[in-house]
């Protein structure tokens, strides 16, 4: 059975961006360089022409969609399982996960496919997020989600429980990592005060969930102590929020940090404008289940504080400890950041966050499955 050629299908609402999404392709092109056949079901999205191109197929199935409605799709699915001769369901969402657990649940359990699920986060506790505990196996992100899972369904059988850390592609996150010239002119074109300062970065998008706001004040005590900083918000605004993209502005402008906090909008160059920063933070009310950005920072060798919750910080615990600092001590940060102002930390260059060892994880559980089922 070790040499069986798998057929995997992985399901999620669309393919358009997002941690998930990746991680999904990074499976799928893995499966495909093994010579396994790598299915993924979704409504579409932009990354399908890539999943293609690597050499996987997409079969595009409304199976996002949350109303009654979706559940039509539950026998055709079935059907598809069993046409297809899917080895293994890996379900990625929750709505996805519903309908592909209702599908499986009603297959002669002798013959159907192995059943995997990925708890991406920190989902709302309810009958409705249970579904993604179902799986014969189920993936946690960090172990701060095995910990989510554990407490708040105690019922799960722990032993099905695997931690499977996200990773990134050190030949796409290479340590001391620069841009080009031609970017970096560009770059300094558009913000032609970031040559001489040192540049704190905060990513993600604009919500009040992220920060942003104890970001300006931390930047206004800096500047206050004589620090030359710059603070770079980097993120999209989503049509909802731009009422609060607005309180960020009048905000940097009651504190006269007009040209000292930078609100650059979306960026589809992030890492190269984590390169160019000097510190990258997180400073999220709510723990991250991972924090993929962060862990690219680090991996291209950009100091991180952040606080202590969540995914980053196992990150932290792991690559650079003096990063962490207590939830909601902006305190704490100012002074962590005053210090390394002064005198930067070195970040290891090596770590054991990377995308190759997630992929041989994920794949691992996908073997150990098979065996015991046909």
């Amino acid at each position: 059975m070790a040499g069986k050629r798998l057929t995997v299908l992985q399901m999620l609402p669309a393919l358009e961006s997002g941690g998930v999404e990746r991680g999904t392709l990074e499976v799928a092109n893995e499966l495909v360089r093994q010579g396994h056949r790598s299915l993924v079901m979704s409504a579409g999205g932009r990354l399908v022409a890539e999943l293609v191109e690597r050499g996987s197929e997409h079969v595009a199935w409304p199976v996002g969609g949350k109303s009654l409605w979706s559940l039509r799709l539950v026998k055709p699915l079935r059907r598809f399982l069993r046409d297809q001769q899917v080895d293994i369901l890996h379900l990625r969402s929750r709505m996805p996960a519903w309908l592909g657990y209702l599908a499986w649940r009603g297959m002669n359990p002798a013959t159907r496919p192995r059943l995997v699920t990925t708890v991406h986060g920190f989902y709302s506790v309810n009958f409705y997020s249970a579904v993604m505990t179902r799986g014969e196996r189920v993936i946690c992100v960090s172990n701060s989600v095995r910990d989510y899972v554990v407490n708040n369904y105690p019922k799960v059988d722990k032993g099905k429980l695997q931690v499977i850390h996200r990773g990134v592609d050190p030949q796409m996150y290479p340590y001391g990592y620069m841009p080009g010239a031609h970017w970096v002119a560009e770059w300094y074109r558009q913000y032609p005060m970031l040559q001489e300062d040192y540049v704190i970065t905060l990513p993600g998008r604009i919500t009040r969930l992220k920060g942003h706001e104890v970001f300006i004040d931390i930047i206004a005590e800096l500047v206050s102590r004589g620090c030359a900083v710059r603070g770079l918000i980097v993120g999209g605004t989503h049509p909802g929020k731009q009422a609060y993209a607005r309180e960020l502005e009048r905000k940097i402008k009651d504190k006269d940090l007009q040209g000292r906090v930078i609100m650059t909008g979306h960026r589809s160059d992030l890492r190269e404008v984590l390169a160019m920063s000097d510190v990258v933070l997180s400073l999220s009310s709510v723990p991250e289940s991972f924090g993929r950005t962060t862990l690219e920072a680090l991996s291209i060798g950009k100091p991180v504080c952040a606080y202590a919750q969540g995914g980053v910080s196992e990150q932290l615990a792991a690559i650079l400890p003096e990063g962490a600092v207590s939830v909601g001590d902006k305190d704490a940060v100012v002074e962590r950041l005053a210090q390394w102002y002064q005198q930067p930390p070195r970040v290891p260059e090596r770590h054991d966050f990377t995308l190759q060892q997630m992929l041989e994880q994920t794949l691992a559980v996908y073997r150990q499955l098979i065996p015991s089922s046909r």
